[in-house]
């Protein structure tokens, strides 16, 4: 009964393979695009060659079951290259342009959930040729005496290249080297990796007085051409040299004109000028105009180093720099400082006070300090000293020292700084001294210690500074290492105490500290104190969105956890189902008064109507966040099945074909089991499409499904969507395209000939026929009357051996190039043989993985009679590769050998081969045949018979 069952199950174009297809991702990568070539290097890594400016096309092929993501990856190239921060998901990497710095060793990784990822590597190398720079120098040395001078040149070519450049150096037209010319000597310098060449001439002669040409080359490698640079050689060849109209500072009033001349007194090519500012570029505003450099209504802000560099490619380029500095006086700070020898902190008559003054000027050495008490003068005596530059203070700083200070020094000081004669207007600042002049100290306001806001709104932290004069306070972060302040400052200074801070963010929460500056004030130790900030921010749940299934009646588990938030806690949590409020789920006791990081929702059984959408919204007090769960005993989707080998079936003047169309169920246990499939197949560009219904017995988990799609029209591609159903009703559908492709199989119907070109190496050349081409004329009793198909229209590719062929004589035809995304293939093909002269048939397997090599894969020789006859060759290449038909011309003109249908498939050949002998009988020849069909069906009913 089992049998019989069997034998009818297998009337039907579906069937269930085996168990456990699930495999882990594989990956190869294979080039398409504007390489140059790809190839092996001494250590077996593959090397992908490519012309900068060209396009950069690489394939990552894979297989494995689910099918695998594609996530391609860059290291070893350029820190700057934009392309080694990011990930590019998908199968093919496309670079238009490529530049040099995009060279490197490229990552194909491919990954499906099943086993450990797949990683392939290629490296990538940009190829280039800049133009060439040519500089001279020269030098003059004394000899024997001062009775005469030595005068040598060197020529020196410096270019980019990748691979490393060949030079040529020529005198005119003529080609130097060391052999020819004593008079020269042409070495690379050390340390220059091969991208400089240098031409010495020693002893400069009349006759070398002359055009030289450096041309550089990498020999035509990807089509790059040769460049070159000339320089002509005289007796007036000298480098620059350059003089300025101004000195080399240059001190000026803002609002005033500048203008710099930079004048060049030799060189010989005329060097060309060039105006440059550090740091940045020229100001807004300035004109450089050959040699003059034009700054209108000058500002402090454009102050800096002005640098013209002249150049003619002799000898080093001539500099010279003007240090412009504009006047200016801006922040005036002083200070306090007590006592020192004492170590006093305080102001006490009888003790020693020095009060010190700074500006930050340009030019900060020019500013002059004048000191003033109680708006007069102040006058120098043995007690009231002024000094400049005190070496613990900032340069140019000026201090007023008062000695064994008296009550009647006691008074407003005040400080002056100026530029005498200069437009620029004084700056001044005063402090008092008197017996309420004391230490700062500071404090957090009282409830100000610890701040907490929400995300998003301002914050003030706030520190109170006491005494006379009150100093500025500086604020900074604690507790986190090198953090700087949402100012992007590490310090920042605030005149009232209070640091204000815009749209707090989580990343601002911790400590800050508040201190007092230690200018404007008192010279001592800092007072500090310390604010906490809290920042409450919503919280974050996870999952943000699930999909759950199970089976109808099972119990179904939904948990929304807290992430983060602040506070970190949950203080409400609300379950609704299709938008409609549920009552709170039961609180477990010991839990009730503790503080949980998760909300639960128990459903007892699943059924149709407790089926849909639930939201757990989960609050903190500061803001809430929601956990989707679209909760039902839906199926999952199929999972296509990809590695089919050969999947397209067609014959070759047929005008439909088959498909067969394979997968796997996702998850099929989770859910009620799968009954059936439903198959919606609908033509590319078409609206309409045909719904077929596949019944299934139970699937398992890994279990490989398939369905062979008929009737589907050549060459049109089609869009197939498959959806699982079960109890619950309709499942997730899953889609793909199918295309039409015949796997690389050669009808030779085509005049191209499917991309076969014909030896250029060998003695004569296939040809292309059919029936209705045959030379009337032909020789009798050899080659084929039609191709395989037994049509007039069909053609087929055979070697006329008739004169003027010889014995021996060979015909090549050789296909495309493939890449090698498999271990094994199989090449089927029809050969005929007939003719008592028939010499041999020879396929080779041409290798570029390193270099060109050709194989002997399959050969035969003699007659074989007047028929079609097929044959599986199992080749199994390293790296991309051709395939080759040879046909060898026999003893005479009767020998003429043809080949039809020509299959190249991945995979091992047929285990059972097509008897040699054995007549292939062409559709429409009036033989008799079954179809699979009829003949199962007479099977069964056979054994149904036999059982009854």
């Amino acid at each position: 009964m089992e049998v019989t069952c069997l034998l009818l199950l297998a009337l039907i174009p579906f069937h269930c393979r085996g168990q456990g297809v699930y495999a882990p991702a594989q990956a190869q990568i294979v080039h398409a695009g504007q390489a140059c070539v790809v190839k092996e290097d001494n250590i077996s890594e593959r090397v992908y060659t490519i012309r900068e400016s060209d396009t950069l096309v690489l394939q990552c092929l894979v297989t494995g079951h689910p099918r695998p993501q594609v996530r391609w990856t860059k290291t070893a190239g350029s820190a700057s290259d934009k392309f080694q921060e990011t990930s590019v998901f998908n199968e093919t990497l496309r670079i238009e342009r490529i530049a040099r710095t995009q060279g490197g060793r490229y990552y194909c990784k491919a990954e499906n959930g099943v086993g450990v990822p797949a990683i392939k590597s290629i490296r990538v190398d940009v190829q280039y040729l800049d133009a060439p720079v040519l500089t001279v120098h020269q030098t003059v040395s004394d000899v024997r005496g001062n009775f005469y001078q030595e005068k040598t040149v060197f020529l020196r070519c410096t270019v980019s290249s990748n691979p490393p450049a060949r030079f040529i150096w020529k005198r005119g037209s003529d080609t130097l080297s060391h052999s020819q010319d004593n008079g020269v000597d042409i070495y690379e310098p050390l340390y220059t990796q091969g991208e400089t060449k240098v031409l010495k001439l020693k002893n400069l002669r009349p006759q070398d007085y002359a055009s030289y040409t450096c041309q550089v080359s990498v020999r035509n490698v990807c089509g790059i051409p040769d460049k070159a640079i000339t320089f002509r050689l005289t007796n007036t060849t000298a480098p620059p040299a350059l003089k300025l109209s101004v000195n080399e500072t240059l001190v000026v009033n803002p609002g005033e004109n500048v203008t710099v001349r930079c004048l060049l007194t030799g060189g010989d090519p005329l060097p060309q000028l060039h105006w440059s500012h550090g740091p940045g570029p020229l100001p807004l505003g300035a004109l450089a105009q050959g040699g003059t450099l034009s700054i209108p209504s000058v500002q402090a802000r454009d102050s800096g180093y002005y640098n013209c560099t002249a150049t003619n490619n002799v000898g080093n380029p001539a500099k010279k720099t003007v240090n412009l500095l504009v006047r200016s006086l801006k922040n005036a700070t002083f200070q306090i400082t007590p006592d020192m020898i004492k170590e006093s902190e305080n102001i006490q008559l009888g003790q020693d006070l020095k009060l010190s003054c700074h500006v930050d000027a340009v030019p900060q050495e020019k500013v002059a300090y004048q000191w003033f008490k109680n708006g007069k003068p102040a006058r120098m005596s043995k007690r009231l000293l002024v000094t400049r530059n005190d070496p613990e203070l900032p340069p140019v700083t000026s201090s007023l020292e008062l000695i064994d200070l008296h009550f009647s020094d006691y008074g407003t000081y005040l400080c002056l700084a100026s530029f005498p004669g200069s437009p620029v207007p004084d700056l001044s600042i005063e402090v008092n001294i008197s017996s309420e002049t004391v230490p700062p100290t500071i404090s957090v306001p009282k409830g100000r210690s610890v701040v907490t806001v929400r995300e998003g709104s301002p914050a003030e932290l706030q520190c109170e500074v006491r005494g006379k004069p009150r100093p500025p306070v500086l604020w900074s972060r604690v507790d986190k290492e090198a953090a700087l302040l949402p100012s992007g400052l590490a310090l920042e200074e605030t005149p009232d105490g209070k640091l204000r801070l815009e749209r707090v963010s989580r990343d601002m929460s911790g400590t800050y500290r508040c201190q007092t500056a230690r200018y404007n004030g008192f010279n001592v130790r800092s007072r500090e104190a310390q604010v906490q900030l809290t920042v409450h921010f919503p919280p974050e749940v996870e999952p943000s969105s699930q999909d759950v299934r199970q089976a109808l009646g099972r119990p179904v588990l939904l948990r929304c956890s807290l992430l983060r938030g602040s506070p970190q806690r949950i203080a409400s949590a609300v379950w609704r189902f299709k938008g409609q409020l549920l009552p709170p789920p039961p609180v477990v006791p010991a839990a009730a008064t503790e503080a949980t990081d998760h909300a639960e929702l128990r459903l007892d059984a699943l059924t149709r109507d407790s089926s849909g959408s639930y939201e757990c919204s989960v609050s903190n007090d500061v803001g809430s966040a929601t956990c989707l769960f679209q909760v039902s005993a839906k199926a999952y989707s199929p999972e296509f099945y990809f590695d089919t080998p050969n999947p397209t079936r067609s014959h070759k003047l047929s005008k439909n074909y088959s498909y067969v169309l394979q997968w796997t169920q996702r998850e099929p246990d989770a859910v009620d089991p799968v009954l059936n499939y439903r198959l919606s197949i609908r033509q590319l560009n078409q609206h309409n499409a045909m719904v077929k219904a596949i019944p299934v017995r139970r699937v398992e988990k890994g279990q490989l499904l398939e369905y062979i799609l008929t009737d589907l029209r050549v060459p049109h591609s089609y869009e197939i969507r498959l959806t699982p159903y079960t109890t619950f009703g309709a499942g997730d559908m899953a889609s793909r395209i199918i295309h039409y492709t015949e796997h690389n199989t050669c009808h030779f119907e085509d005049e191209k000939i499917c991309g076969y070109t014909q030896d250029l190496t060998d003695n004569f050349d296939w040809t292309r026929q059919n029936a209705l081409t045959q030379n009337p004329k032909r020789s009798p009793n050899t080659g084929p009357p039609t191709d395989i198909s037994g049509t007039p229209e069909g053609y087929y590719m055979f070697i006329e051996t008739s004169r003027p062929r010889e014995l021996g004589d060979r015909a090549r035809l050789v296909s495309p190039l493939y890449n090698a995304s498999a271990k094994f293939y199989c090449v089927s093909f029809f050969y005929h043989m007939y003719g008592k002269h028939i010499g041999s048939l020879n396929l080779l397997v041409r290798s570029r993985n390193k270099g060109t090599l050709d194989t002997h894969a399959w050969s035969l020789s003699g007659n074989k009679g007047n028929v079609w006859q097929q044959a599986h060759v199992p080749i199994n290449p390293s790296g991309p590769f051709q395939i080759i038909f040879e046909g060898v011309r026999g003893s005479g003109y009767l020998g003429d050998i043809a080949i039809d249908d020509v299959t190249l498939k991945k995979g091992e050949c047929p285990r059972r081969q097509m008897d040699p002998n054995k007549v292939v009988v062409m559709p429409g020849s009036g033989a008799p045949s079954l179809s699979g069909l009829q003949l199962w069906g007479s099977t069964a009913i056979f054994l149904l018979a036999l059982q009854r």
